[in-house]
């Protein structure tokens, strides 16, 4: 018997035209839907891609490895400042698959595919939350860099960066043209939000992690909304019944204009600092001459009054230009504000002040690294002298840095003067000074009544020790190099007291003081 045999599985099957179809407006769009449907959506092998997406939704070692991992190196590109580590962490991530399954899911009606997807998420999202935590916990490096401060402020742009990423994703997927790619634009919108949680987190600066949770469930929730759209639109066979379908839609409708509304207000008020800004640019260069070059402006909004900052390269001072500046904001923002702009004179050759700012820049940029330079030596003589690193003092005229160390067993004087020796070839330029804490004297033991290699060195810890403790020390010894090793003590300025002794093959020497 021969006869035409109908496809048993659902997936393939058309959908029947909805109501609209038959309404004057909707006979408009029949040919396009026609050929929207037998053109594109039965090119769609719905069950593979079924098949693929809910395979890849679970929970599984590997994903939340890979998530960590992800994290982890997303959170260490952001407290460097590195955009390049950044997206290296974008790589890894395989968020993608729990939001898009629970899109998909979502828009084919299936609770338990639904379930499993958001609880692979949240998991996910728990891991890279507290491993990035744990991470920034054992960093030294914890301030809050530009990479971090960027994903704080979430607005429209971000919600459309999460839609595009999601439209490109879907659309790869359902068409089998997945690869590395899409996980990338993906992750552009999850990963560094997430990581930057889990620094406000661990830091306890709930700014930083308000601002970086709100993007993010700002992000997931646009991608899996755009993911269930993408898999409507592609013909994915649903569950639900017609009014259930447009129940959704309105559903799906109402969330996007609940994200955009506050979104919009937000990237609203950063036109608006940016407009500002490039107001108070120009109130502050109508203030100079017209080769004048203004650089290096601020403005906090946040503050009452209003503060603004910057710096000016002109041929010709000023000295009432910050109360002109002043008045021209106040009147032109209608609040109060105060100004404080450094002036700079340069000459009227072309280039003058650009040259200046040029100038102005390596220096501070030299300035920066001494700071830091300093900053890393007092960490250091505090870690070696066992004290905080308020204990340590520095005077930056003179380039000198002295620090009271505490006892620590074991290490003999010989031992802090080599630590004094290490941090000193360090930082050239700089006198270091360890006061070591009041330990015993070396003896100087003579080789036939002669200083030898290891005496010379007992001299040389003597006079360290005297210098840095600055306290009189008695000799005890007879003999020609006892009068030489006292003669060189009373030239390095050590107070002495000398003592006959009887033993002719060493030379005491103790603190007038006794020792701890």
């Amino acid at each position: 018997m021969t006869g035409t045999t109908t496809p048993s599985g659902s997936e393939n099957r058309k959908p029947p035209a909805p109501k609209w179809v038959y309404s004057p407006i909707g006979r408009a769009f029949v040919p396009l839907r026609r050929w929207w449907l037998d053109h594109v959506v039965s090119g769609v092998d719905h069950t593979a891609v079924i098949a693929k997406i809910a395979g890849e939704s679970d929970t599984s070692p590997r994903y939340i490895f890979m998530v960590m991992m992800s994290a982890g190196i997303a959170i260490l590109g952001m407290l460097l400042s590195s955009p390049a580590v950044v997206i290296g962490a974008m790589l890894l991530s395989p968020l993608m698959s729990p939001i898009i399954g629970a899109g998909f899911a979502l828009a084919s009606g299936k609770l338990k595919w639904l379930k499993i997807s958001v609880r692979a998420l949240a998991i996910g999202t728990i891991a890279a939350v507290l491993f990035t935590a744990l991470i920034v916990l054992v960093s030294p490096l914890q301030t809050v860099t530009p990479e971090i401060a960027a994903r704080t402020q979430p607005n429209l742009f971000d919600l459309l960066v999460a839609l595009f990423s999601s439209l490109a994703g879907s659309y790869a997927l359902i068409r089998g043209r997945e690869g590395t790619i899409v996980g990338v634009a993906i992750a552009t919108a999850l990963m560094p939000p997430l990581a930057a949680v889990g620094y406000g987190l661990a830091t306890l600066n709930w700014t930083v992690f308000a601002g970086a949770l709100a993007l993010y469930v700002t992000n997931f929730l646009t991608i899996a909304l755009s993911a269930t759209l993408m898999a409507r639109l592609y013909g994915f066979r649903t569950d639900l019944s017609v009014r259930q379908g447009w129940f959704q839609n309105f559903g799906i409708f109402f969330v996007f204009v609940a994200l955009a509304i506050p979104l919009g207000f937000s990237l609203r008020d950063i036109a608006f600092e940016a407009s500002s800004q490039r107001v108070v640019q120009d109130t502050i260069a109508k203030s100079f001459p017209d080769k004048a070059r203004v650089s290096d402006t601020v403005v906090d909004w946040d503050s009452d009054p209003v503060l603004v900052s910057g710096a000016v390269y002109t041929p010709q001072f000023n000295t009432q230009a910050n109360a002109q500046i002043a008045a021209r904001l106040e009147e032109r923002f209608e609040r109060p504000v105060s100004v404080s702009v450094e002036q700079y004179r340069v000459g009227t050759d072309p280039g003058a002040a650009e040259q200046a700012e040029l100038d102005r820049t390596k220096a501070a940029q030299q300035a920066e690294a001494t700071e830091r330079q300093i900053s890393e030596m007092v960490g250091e003589l505090a870690l070696v002298a066992g004290v905080e690193k308020s204990a340590v003092t520095v005077d930056r005229d003179s380039r000198r840095a002295v620090v009271q160390a505490k006892s620590l067993p074991g290490l003999s004087l010989e031992g802090w003067r080599l630590l004094e020796l290490r941090i000193d070839a360090g930082m050239p330029g700089w006198t270091i000074e360890v006061r070591p804490p009041l330990l015993s004297l070396p003896t100087i033991r003579l080789t036939d009544g002669e200083l030898d290699d290891a005496g010379r060195n007992a001299v040389a810890v003597i006079i360290w020790a005297a210098q840095r403790q600055g306290m009189e020390v008695t000799l005890t010894g007879k003999g020609q190099a006892f009068d030489s090793v006292a003669q060189q003590l009373l030239e390095q300025g050590v107070s002495l007291t000398q003592t006959e002794g009887a033993s002719a093959d060493r030379i005491e020497a103790r603190w007038q003081a006794p020792p701890q």
